[in-house]
């Protein structure tokens, strides 16, 4: 993709700490780039360090390791960076309910950020108030900014989030499965509404989802993560209609898409039969220290797996993490 990054992220690794036993990795050398305009998907399921990332990205968590440049220059983590930083990259959490402060107006929660990253005075707050309440679609302005989170609807209270986070003004969008907690009825209403301001504000995106057609719809480019590490990655109809990591292929074969190729849907087939086979293994062995922490699910494994695979370009701008596609071990 050409153009100059709005975030460019190196080799970043989070790790925990254990009341017993080794440290638990959560994001093992993950590197991902932002361009401004442009969505970037990141999908797998619960547990796999999607959040993580999310939440190390917006700095509520110190990355273990790598690096994070926001504009080509290296983010530290001194308080007068840190606050900076967090003006041009800008959170939306998954529950919009607790992510709002019960005991405060709407107005609160838009004034706060505006005065504080100095986007508005106190003369003009209100109006800047008013403003962000119609950029997100809640009218009239006047009558929501007075209300409080619980007099609104849950997709209302998304759309306080967004103007929230769009306040500072910032450069970063992180969007961490931003409609899962919303009525279906209203998911596309907030989707379309973050399409929009991306391409408004020229604003950078990532999007956290375990919804593999939204991520192809509203992304230009997939990353697909497993136990903490990204295994495949590509042009979104690439990733979902041609799957080339075994572990995309389950996923898929989860939730089969109008369009899928027929050999395609076969191979996840196949590669779901085989992870039947293997899970109750798996689940009483919760880690796999080294090589492909995929393999204990996987139909296709070989004792290369034992062994940290290499990410391989399947196609132009595709890429999978699997000994499948090294020629040295076929």
């Amino acid at each position: 993709m050409s153009g100059d990054a709005a975030l460019d992220v190196r080799h970043l690794t989070v790790e925990f700490i254990q009341r017993s036993g080794p440290k638990l990795r959560a994001v093992d050398d993950v590197s991902l780039t932002l361009y401004p305009g442009a969505t970037l998907a990141l999908v797998g399921e619960s547990g796999s360090g999607k959040s993580t990332i999310v939440r190390a990205l917006g700095r509520l968590l110190k990355p273990s390791g790598g690096e994070v440049l926001l504009g080509g220059r290296p983010s530290t983590l001194h308080r007068s960076d840190v606050r900076e930083y967090r003006r041009h990259v800008q959170l939306v959490f998954q529950d919009p309910f607790a992510s709002l402060n019960p005991a405060h107006t709407v107005a609160h929660h838009l004034a706060r950020p505006l005065l504080l990253h100095a986007q508005a005075t106190r003369r003009d707050v209100a109006e800047r108030v008013e403003a962000l309440l119609r950029s997100v679609n809640l009218v009239p302005p006047g009558d929501i900014a007075r209300k409080y989170p619980h007099e609104l609807s849950g997709g209302q209270r998304q759309r306080v989030a967004i103007a929230r986070a769009l306040a500072p003004s910032p450069q970063v969008l992180l969007a961490d499965e931003p409609v899962s907690m919303l009525d279906v009825s209203i998911r596309l209403e907030i989707l379309n509404l973050l399409d929009e301001l991306k391409s408004e504000r020229d604003l950078a995106m990532l999007y956290v989802t375990h919804d593999l057609a939204t991520a192809r719809h509203f992304s230009s480019e997939i990353m697909v993560m497993y136990r903490g590490e990204i295994v495949e990655r590509g042009p979104s109809d690439e990733v979902i209609l041609s799957p080339s990591h075994p572990y995309t292929q389950l996923l898929a074969s989860a939730a089969p898409m109008p369009g899928a190729t027929r050999s395609a849907l076969a191979a996840a087939r196949r590669t779901r039969q085989g992870a039947r086979a293997v899970r109750d293994a798996e689940r009483r062995e919760a880690t796999v220290e080294t090589g492909c922490k995929f393999r204990r699910r996987c139909p296709h494994a070989m004792p290369q797996c034992a062994s940290r695979p290499p990410d391989v370009e399947t196609a132009p701008g595709h890429s999978a993490r699997c000994w499948l596609f090294d020629q040295g071990a076929r």
